[in-house]
C-alpha cells in the first residue's frame, strides 16, 4: 500500500468563498503513480469545509455559483452570520484573552462562530474513489473548498492524501 500527500493554497475573501479545486486534485491524482485507491481532500481550517456538488452555470455578481449561494443562504438560516459579540456564546472572554496573548489576534477575528458551525455541519473532508487513474465524481460532481470565515481574508491550505 502506498500513501501520497500533497497540498496547495488558495486565497479567500471576507465573505463565504468557494474554490473549485477539482482540476488541481485531478492533477495530483494523475501524477501520484497510483491507478486505484482513495483520494481524501481535507481542510485543516476549522471555519472551512470541503464538499462535492455539481457545477451551477449561473453566478451572482460576486462570481459565486447560484447553487453554492443557495447553500450559503440555507446555512445562514441555521447559523446567522456573527455580527457582534454576545450573539453566540462563543467567543467568550477567556477565548479572546488567550487569542490575543498567544496568537496576537484581534478580538473581532473571533466573531466567526457561524463559520465554525457551518464547517462542522458540512464536514472538513471528502473521500473520492480513484479507479483506473480517474476520480469517480459522477457525471456532474466537482470538488469545492469552502471558506465561511467573514472576518478577514486568509490564505488557506488544501491537503490531499491518496492511499492505494
Amino acid at each position: 500500500m502506498t500513501t501520497v500527500h500533497a497540498q496547495f493554497t488558495i486565497d479567500s475573501d471576507r465573505r463565504p468563498t468557494f474554490d473549485d479545486v477539482t482540476d488541481r486534485v485531478t492533477e495530483i491524482a494523475a501524477g501520484c503513480g497510483l491507478a486505484d485507491g482513495l483520494v481524501t481532500v481535507y481542510s485543516q481550517h476549522t471555519t472551512c469545509a470541503v464538499l462535492i456538488q455539481e457545477q451551477s452555470d449561473d453566478v451572482n455578481y460576486w462570481g459565486t455559483q447560484f447553487i453554492l449561494q443557495d447553500l450559503v443562504g440555507g446555512l445562514a438560516t441555521l447559523f446567522p452570520s456573527c455580527a457582534t459579540e454576545g450573539q453566540y456564546l462563543h467567543p467568550g472572554p477567556e477565548h479572546i484573552r488567550i487569542a490575543q496573548a498567544e496568537r496576537a489576534e484581534e478580538p473581532v477575528w473571533s466573531l466567526n462562530t457561524d463559520a465554525h458551525l457551518r464547517s462542522v455541519m458540512l464536514g472538513r473532508s471528502v473521500a473520492i474513489p480513484l479507479q483506473d487513474g480517474r476520480l469517480e465524481l459522477g457525471d456532474f460532481g466537482r470538488i469545492y473548498f469552502a471558506d465561511f470565515d467573514q472576518v478577514r481574508a486568509r490564505t488557506r491550505t488544501v491537503r490531499v492524501a491518496i492511499v492505494g
